[in-house]
């Protein structure tokens, strides 16, 4: 046990915190604007429930990069996912789009962390029966690894290499009540 901080080795660490949060979100959003040529017809959908506060903190991002309001909304995957059957129910999270839609748009998914890929196959999916984008692309805030399925990410805010036994928690403020990423480890028994 380390006494000075009062955590063990096991207890989870933070690698990103508020100000690192912020500064890889205006990079992002930088990278945005450079390879959609300005933010004209780019919409924001957030995957439930920190990709959503995620995706609307990226429009403000944008928002000031640009000088135009980015259509930011929400994508539900719930009823996409593959695992349904192996979990107990879950409630419903919204589908917001904007009132001008998806179709002809380039569509940004965001999401808090990318790991097998699975929850981004389920957004295609859901995407799919909404309507027809001009392209889609995908930002996180961070990249674990461990894919199951051949899905990358085009905006990472962090990549971060971890083991099966490790876990990555992202908490933000309008959830969690604080910005943070935190890394730790699965007990032993699970």
């Amino acid at each position: 046990m380390d006494t000075q901080a009062g955590h063990s080795a096991s207890d989870p660490r933070p690698v990103l915190e508020g100000p690192d949060i912020a500064r890889v979100l205006t990079r992002i959003a930088h990278e945005i604007v450079e390879r959609a040529k300005g933010a004209d017809d780019v919409v924001l959908l957030g995957i439930p429930t920190r990709g959503v506060f995620l995706a609307q903190r990226l429009a403000a991002k944008l928002e000031q990069v640009t000088d135009r309001k980015v259509p930011v909304g929400s994508l539900d995957i719930t009823m996409y996912r593959d695992d349904l059957r192996m979990h107990p129910p879950r409630a419903l999270a919204r589908t917001e789009i904007p009132g001008d839609g998806i179709d002809g748009k380039l569509v940004v998914l965001v999401d808090d962390v990318l790991f097998s890929g699975r929850t981004i196959r389920a957004a295609l999916d859901a995407l799919n029966d909404i309507g027809r984008p001009r392209a889609v692309q995908l930002a996180v805030l961070v990249d674990r690894g461990h894919r199951e399925l051949p899905i990358r990410a085009d905006y990472v805010g962090k990549n971060l290499p971890t083991s099966l036994r490790e876990t990555v928690k992202v908490q933000l403020a309008e959830e969690d009540g604080r910005d943070t990423v935190l890394l730790g480890v699965k007990p032993a028994d699970q």
